[in-house]
């Protein structure tokens, strides 16, 4: 954003710009994992591959309004920020659920390894290594032209455009587990009770050795 504002020859505060962004995605972070976990809940009742769809509609909807603030960013700011507010809402929408899912589907002996798994991943592949990424690629995009305010956001820009692209990649990815969530859920569901009976009749075959012991006694 601060190279968005200065090529429209406006002066650019990189403290007010970094507030404004970190309220944005406080807020947007807040309302998103509310919103979604409250959908999802509802949902679930009627629907029981509800998770993942709601986690699909929420990064197929936001990509639009990526793309859009990419688009404005250096014509109008104020727009700008409703737009990544609104798109960081619907991004935000999966966070709760994807922990719910995973945990409901992973048998609970393996669920610590499966969380570390997906946050590792996560991580990896989001904020850890797409700022170096999305870095790489704009300066590829820049080229040889200078180093000026326009072409450092155009640059960027271009850049920005892949986050569109994966959004709709993860959206598409959510629409396929929501054809497996429910058979892979009873699966999990199968195995927990499996797993508890067997556990009740060593606990009974105990119970009734101990009691053997005791009348012959």
């Amino acid at each position: 954003m601060l190279d968005a504002i200065a090529s429209q020859g406006k002066p650019a505060d990189k403290g007010q710009v970094s507030l404004i962004f970190g309220l944005i995605t406080c807020i947007a972070g807040f309302l998103g994992v509310g919103i979604g976990s409250e959908v999802g809940r509802r949902l679930k009742k009627k629907y029981p591959n509800a998770d993942p769809l709601v986690c699909a509609f929420g990064l197929i909807s936001c990509s639009p309004f990526l793309f859009l603030a990419a688009v404005f960013a250096n014509k109008q700011t104020e727009l700008t920020w409703v737009l990544i507010f609104v798109g960081e809402v619907l991004l935000c929408l999966n966070w709760a659920l994807v922990t719910d899912v995973l945990l409901y589907v992973v048998i609970p002996t393996r669920r610590s390894t499966a969380e570390a798994v997906q946050i590792l991943t996560s991580h990896l592949f989001g904020d850890a290594g797409s700022p170096y990424l999305m870095g790489v690629v704009a300066d590829q995009v820049r080229g040889v032209r200078p180093k000026t305010p326009n072409n450092e956001f155009q640059s960027l820009q271009k850049a920005l455009y892949m986050t569109v692209f994966v959004a709709v990649l993860g959206g598409a990815g959510f629409l396929a587990t929501s054809l497996y969530v429910k058979e892979d859920r009873a699966r999990a569901d199968s195995i927990i009770r499996a797993g508890l009976e067997s556990e009740e009749d060593v606990q009974d075959g105990r119970s009734h050795a101990t009691g053997q012991r005791s009348a012959i006694a």
